[in-house]
């Protein structure tokens, strides 16, 4: 099978300023992430003018998105990574061979996923979340996510594996081509087919439909660097250790995600929905920033991982100084901003003009813009252990945000200051998380310096 090679895109990532490399492989997986979250707001502001319990069913399926990209990470991420190291060592055959297994592997547990899921929906749904005033809505959203499954997970593998060769630009088209659309079929849907909750969860599904066939379109018109083929499909263990390796990585980033957003919704919504409604809102609101640092990390790490796999390290080192400077200036000027505007924010998505929620998902956010600073050195520490398949410092920065330092705050607070210690619980979590950070921020740079004067005997 032929495919188009693309030596540009190597010579790009090996001798382009970083400078310039940075910003031109970071800005499209931030505008990817963008639109993705304009969705989601557009998505919770539609719903929430059906009421406060349906704005609640909302957050709690975000946890059920979360528990798909389990499976979605555990494979693309490792893949990526893995596949950038290949392309930089000149392994192309090799990378063809970790694509094409990691992509239909995850297309047939996304589809065991969504047949299990779909028959379990309302057991799952009161899994997710003890509130029973947002059952019928959480049910009636999440059957249609969960039916879109293999569509969510195939697409987060080729955005991943398409950013690994550099085409972050193409990969921003795909994703954000299913957020915009979705922002126009879910008044369609909600309002005019009159379908309701079940209207914005088709919506979702279809716009994911779409975003999945836009990013496999230059791999059936073979455009690509790295070929997918059934052909090609072989379990190498090399392979699988290194796929898994950095993969469970994102996999257990993602259980700590899941884990952590189950027991803020089941001990908010036990303190009332307006609480569970409040912090559903604000983590929308914070979704922009965290998209920015998501998408900046993720445009970096192709990076890293090309330049340590072709032993250019010090463009590694460039780009990790630079990567941590644009991030804890732009949070700090980020936060700022949304601090001010936090009020008329959140207030867009409380539709009944509850007060509660309007006082208490003000406080959530603002209390995480104070430390959004430190999420922004997390993401890129956890970027570089990622893109060099560091896996065991990788998973020990991972998992700290939305895990251990997490689920300890959010079992302690709340019974201490109740409805406002739930808001409070992930800048606190945040602030515990800079005591790892730190330190393995410095152990970084480091790892880098031990490289050049091992390169250098």
């Amino acid at each position: 099978m032929s495919r188009q090679v693309t030596p540009q895109k190597k010579q790009i990532m090996l001798e382009q300023n970083v400078a310039s490399l940075i910003p031109s492989m970071a800005f499209p997986p931030i505008i990817a992430q963008l639109i993705t979250k304009i969705y989601n707001l557009v998505d919770t502001y539609f719903v929430s003018t059906l009421g406060t319990a349906a704005t609640a069913a909302v957050g709690v399926n975000g946890s059920l998105e979360h528990t798909i990209t389990l499976v979605a990470g555990l494979i693309g991420s490792g893949a990526c990574s893995y596949i950038a190291r290949l392309l930089g060592e000149k392994r192309n055959q090799d990378a063809d061979r970790v694509l094409s297994t990691s992509f239909f592997t995850g297309m047939a547990l996304g589809i065991l996923f969504a047949i299990v899921g779909t028959i379990f929906v309302t057991p799952l749904m009161r899994l997710l979340s003890s509130n029973a005033d947002s059952e019928l809505y959480a049910v009636q959203y999440g059957t249609y996510v969960l039916m879109a499954a293999p569509f969510m997970i195939g697409s987060f593998i080729l955005n991943m594996c398409l950013r690994s060769e550099g085409r972050s630009t193409y990969a921003m088209i795909g994703i954000a081509a299913g957020g915009i659309l979705n922002c126009f079929l879910d008044p369609l849907f909600i309002y005019t087919f009159d379908l309701g909750v079940t209207g914005a969860s088709m919506a979702t599904a279809i716009s994911k439909i779409i975003s999945f066939c836009i990013l496999l379109w230059p791999y059936i018109k073979k455009q690509c660097s790295v070929v997918i083929s059934i052909r090609r499909i072989k379990l190498v263990t090399k392979d699988v250790q290194e796929v898994l390796s950095i993969g469970s990585t994102t996999c257990l980033r993602s259980v700590c995600n899941v884990v952590s957003s189950i027991l803020i919704n089941r001990i908010a919504g036990s303190y009332s929905t307006a609480a569970l409604a409040a912090v559903s809102v604000a983590n929308r609101v914070l979704e922009f920033p965290f998209a920015v640092i998501l998408g900046f990390s993720q445009g970096c790490q192709p990076i890293v991982g090309f330049n340590w796999g072709a032993k250019r390290l010090d463009r590694v080192k460039e780009t990790m100084r630079i990567s941590m400077a644009v991030a804890v200036i732009g949070s700090i000027l980020f936060g700022a901003v949304l601090f001010l505007f936090a009020q008329p924010l959140v207030g867009i998505f409380n539709k009944e003009a509850d007060l509660e929620v309007l006082r208490l998902g003000i406080l959530c956010a603002r209390l995480q813009c104070l430390t959004l600073v430190i999420h922004s050195m997390e993401s890129v520490v956890c970027m570089f252990y990622s893109g060099t398949g560091k896996a065991k410092l990788s998973l020990l920065m991972a998992t700290a945000r939305q895990g251990y330092c997490f689920i300890p705050v959010v079992l302690v607070i709340p019974f201490l200051f109740g409805a406002e210690g739930v808001a409070a619980c992930q800048a606190a979590a945040d602030l515990l998380m800079l005591a790892v950070a730190l330190p393995l921020g410095i152990k970084a740079f480091k790892i880098i310096k031990q490289a050049e004067a091992c390169s250098d005997v």
